[in-house]
């Protein structure tokens, strides 16, 4: 486990793929424990740690997750998620398609582009249909994107949520065409060889429910060289 922040009230960990975030019907350790345990140690504390979940990421997703220390901030941080006031950033890499042409050239790297669909989620499969009607039971979800980096074969794109659904940016992107590396669920023709998919929660930016300072942390890319790779090849002209 790696701690990126930690203060009084909140500690923000980087997330390794194959973890959960909290316990679940496969009985493995979640990360909620593993920084249970971090905190007793670290501090002393006898007795139980209070550690409040306000988010999760998928299991096959690495990167930041923020956990409340103190009921004060979780109360506070679960507002603040809810109304849009925890603004996260992810990074994800997809193949080389017609779809993402657009943001790959040089002219429109700053370009930000949106995604609307609308989601259906089917609770049996664990997986969510986007469709470009209102349909029954279907959750209306946007998201925007842009290109920061490209290879030969592989695209880096940044993605902004405007919503929170079910497996959102997995199920978007694959119907733009643009399957996120290693995602089988939705369309990547292979895994990845360690089981991972290549979405990265990169950064998470807000202002902290007790002290009211701007925190703004990033995540450090994932060991793999293709990360690596496009991770070095962003374009200067970001900002």
């Amino acid at each position: 486990m790696q701690v990126v922040y930690e203060d009084n009230h909140i500690i923000i960990v980087n997330k390794q793929s194959g973890e959960i975030v909290q316990g679940d019907k496969t009985g493995d350790r979640p990360l909620s424990d593993i920084v249970k345990d971090y905190i007793k140690e670290k501090y002393a504390k006898p007795g139980e740690v209070f550690l409040g979940v306000v988010h999760r990421l998928d299991r096959p997703v690495s990167g930041l997750v923020v956990f409340a220390r103190t009921s004060k901030a979780l109360t506070r941080l679960n507002r603040m998620f809810a109304e849009g006031e925890v603004h996260k950033t992810y990074w994800a890499i997809v193949k080389n398609s017609r779809s993402v042409e657009r943001g790959v050239r040089s002219e429109d790297t700053n370009e930000w582009h949106t995604l609307e669909h609308w989601l259906v989620r089917n609770e049996k499969q664990n997986k969510s249909y986007a469709y470009d009607r209102e349909r029954p039971n279907a959750k209306k979800a946007i998201l925007k994107y842009r290109t920061i980096a490209h290879g030969d074969n592989y695209t880096l794109l940044e993605v902004q949520l405007m919503t929170g659904r079910h497996h959102q940016i997995r199920c978007q992107l694959a119907a733009m065409g643009c399957p996120i590396k290693g995602d089988l669920k939705y369309g990547a023709p292979r895994s990845n060889p360690d089981g991972s998919i290549s979405l990265l929660s990169r950064r998470v930016e807000f202002i902290h429910p007790v002290s009211k300072q701007t925190i703004t942390v990033e995540a450090p890319l994932p060991d793999d060289p293709l990360w690596q790779a496009l991770g070095n090849a962003i374009l200067t002209c970001i900002k």
